[in-house]
C-alpha cells in the first residue's frame, strides 16, 4: 500500500455546513474503504490547510478517484501528496549509486 497525504481546506461550502464535517469524514472514510484504501489518521489543524489526512490506498489512481468525488461534492479542496516512509526514502537514495 502507497501513503499519501492530503492537505485540505473546507470551501464557503464547507464553513456553511460545518456541523455536517464529521458525517461527509464518516462517508469519506467508507469510500476509502470500498476502494481497498483507508484512512490512517486525521487532523483539523491551524494554519494554511483546515485538515491532514493521511491515506494508504493500493495506487495513485485510487487517490485521485478518492479526491475527485470527494471535490466534486463542493465541501472541500485538497492537495494530495505521495508520501514515501524512511525506509523507501533510505532505498530511492541508495539506488543512486
Amino acid at each position: 500500500m502507497a501513503t499519501f497525504i492530503l492537505l485540505a481546506n473546507w470551501t464557503k461550502e464547507g464553513f456553511r455546513d460545518i456541523k455536517d464535517s464529521p458525517d461527509r469524514l464518516d462517508s469519506f472514510k467508507a469510500a476509502c474503504k470500498e476502494h481497498g484504501a483507508q484512512i490512517t489518521a486525521y487532523y483539523m489543524t491551524m494554519g494554511p490547510y483546515d485538515m491532514v489526512i493521511i491515506v494508504e490506498a493500493p495506487d495513485d489512481e485510487t487517490v485521485a478517484r478518492l479526491a475527485l468525488q470527494g471535490g466534486a461534492q463542493g465541501h472541500t479542496r485538497t492537495l494530495t501528496l505521495k508520501a514515501f516512509s524512511e525506509d523507501q526514502y533510505r532505498e530511492i537514495v541508495t539506488s543512486l549509486g
